[in-house]
């Protein structure tokens, strides 16, 4: 009897799981061809990646999102978001085209593997709310047009072939039925004769719509081939929208999988802030004259605003609380300080101290930071982090009497102005535009814009000699970061405009 039951309950369970695990069977789903670079993500991924994989494919995506984004917001063109993006595509999330022989190579695959499976990952991680769907739609709408613009008339035909859109062709006699209303349509004469035109429902072509670049009739809009991508965009647009729906109604089931959703959930949380700790943990400058004597130099020049608000109000109280304290010191230890240096900073800064109260009260909490004492990581010599705008922006608000934080974030709009302008910043145009920026909550925008504009001599020089290119510029999303850039530009300008004005 018990052996009859537990026979039972084994048929039982096998009823359960073998329908899930034959949805996948087939083959067609776990080995996906990729044959082209280009894809609207209709098929969830099936084969088996690690958990380091899944994490670092969708970081490296969410790093090309928040720079296109960025780009939306700094009104930046056409081609100068495509100029750009293509150094950081190529570094982050590399699709080349197939070679003249068709045939996909493993490296190819490889790539559009890393591609598919970012989006979908991605795709899990901004469904949670209408906010993150919508902004993830949008910048992943954008990142497809990019590509789609990119690629070569052949492979885009291609691709547009394959998929089966339901678009009907407009036939020759109705063509010259409408010729006049047609020709109003497109520049050239050529294009109304020889070009394919289509017909679609409006509702599927808003902006041609809006921009009067379609001929309307009964309900139908007859779009010519010369803007196609408009069509490929929209539809793909579509069915991500739709698709990302679905997805939010499926992650309810996700919620007791406790290896994917903490990942997920740090994912969602740097849509706003990407974790540049994570990218970018290297941000000390070799050879900068990096000393106790020499911060208050650095901190006028070369610290983001959150960073001279510490500085300044230790130099104002002679004091920081700890978080404060913390903050700065990890910024300090980032930049290059070292740790004999670092505790002669604090103790002179501390200077209504006594070598007793400080030693007692303080000098462990620097020496912790660094790694000297202390447990677990401490223990190998690590010590912390510095943070990064995502772990400043996240972390407990300031309360009375303390000073860390990011301003941008935690200081009122005219506290914020006053701040600016204390510290150098009296354009108007700046002001403006970071106070637009705070209000929309773009706190990394308005410290960026801040940073271009008293970098804007050198930014541009580089730009123009071509000695940084777009990897070298992208948004910045760590103090530390800033202060490398910061650095690195005004000194490497400076011994070149010195040397130039030798040579002449």
């Amino acid at each position: 009897m018990f052996r009859q039951g537990d026979s039972r309950i084994e048929a039982k369970r096998k009823n359960t799981i073998n329908p899930k695990r034959k949805q996948f069977a087939n083959a067609q789903y776990q080995q996906q061809e990729y044959p082209f670079r280009l894809s609207i993500y209709q098929l969830p991924p099936t084969a088996d990646i690690t958990l380091e994989q899944f994490e670092q494919w969708a970081i490296d995506r969410l790093r090309i999102l928040a720079e296109l984004e960025a780009c939306s917001f700094r009104r930046r063109t056409g081609p100068e978001t495509s100029d750009h993006m293509e150094p950081l595509l190529k570094k982050y999330l590399p699709l080349n085209a197939n070679p003249a022989s068709g045939v996909v190579e493993d490296f190819l695959k490889a790539e559009r593997q890393k591609d598919h499976y970012s989006h979908w990952i991605l795709r899990l991680a901004f469904s949670k709310t209408p906010e993150l769907r919508e902004r993830f739609a949008r910048v992943e709408k954008r990142l497809f047009e990019l590509r789609f613009q990119k690629s070569y008339e052949e492979e885009k035909q291609a691709f547009v072939s394959s998929l089966d859109f339901d678009w009907e062709t407009v036939s020759v006699e109705e063509r010259a039925e409408f010729a006049e209303q047609l020709a109003a349509v497109v520049p050239r004469r050529s294009d109304l004769e020889d070009g394919f035109w289509f017909k679609v429902d409006w509702e599927r072509v808003p902006e041609l719509v809006q921009e009067r670049k379609v001929f309307l009739r009964r309900g139908k809009a007859y779009v010519p081939a010369r803007e196609q991508i408009s069509m490929v965009v929209a539809e793909f647009t579509t069915r991500l929208e739709k698709a990302l729906e679905q997805t939010a109604r499926a992650l309810p089931r996700m919620d007791e999988d406790d290896r994917l959703m903490p990942i997920l959930d740090h994912i969602s949380k740097s849509f706003a802030m990407p974790d540049a700790a994570l990218a970018d943990a290297e941000t000390a400058v070799p050879g900068a004259p990096i000393t106790h004597s020499t911060i208050d130099t650095l901190a006028r020049q070369h610290f983001p605003m959150c960073m001279k608000h510490l500085h300044n109000t230790l130099r104002k109280d002679s004091h920081l609380k700890y978080s404060g304290r913390l903050q700065y010191t990890l910024f300090l230890k980032g930049i290059g300080l070292s740790l004999e240096e670092c505790l002669v900073f604090w103790r002179q800064s501390f200077k209504n101290k006594t070598d007793d109260q400080f030693n007692k009260e303080y000098s462990y909490n620097v020496k912790h930071s660094y790694g000297e004492v202390g447990g677990d990581a401490n223990r190998r010599g690590k010590g912390y982090s510095p943070y990064s705008c995502q772990k400043i922006l996240t972390d407990a608000p300031p309360g009375p009497g303390q000073a860390h934080g990011c301003p941008y974030k935690h200081f009122a709009p005219d506290s914020l102005s006053s701040l600016l302008q204390a510290n150098g910043v009296d354009d108007v145009t700046v002001l403006k535009g970071v106070r637009e920026d705070v209000v929309q909550k773009r706190y990394h925008i308005a410290c960026n814009r801040v940073f271009e504009w008293s970098h804007q001599a050198q930014l541009k020089k580089v730009k123009n000699d071509g000695s940084w290119t777009g990897t070298d510029l992208e948004v910045i999303v760590h103090p530390n970061t800033y202060f490398k850039r910061s650095y690195l530009l005004k000194n490497s300008v400076k011994d070149a405009d010195d040397s130039d004005n030798m040579e002449t």
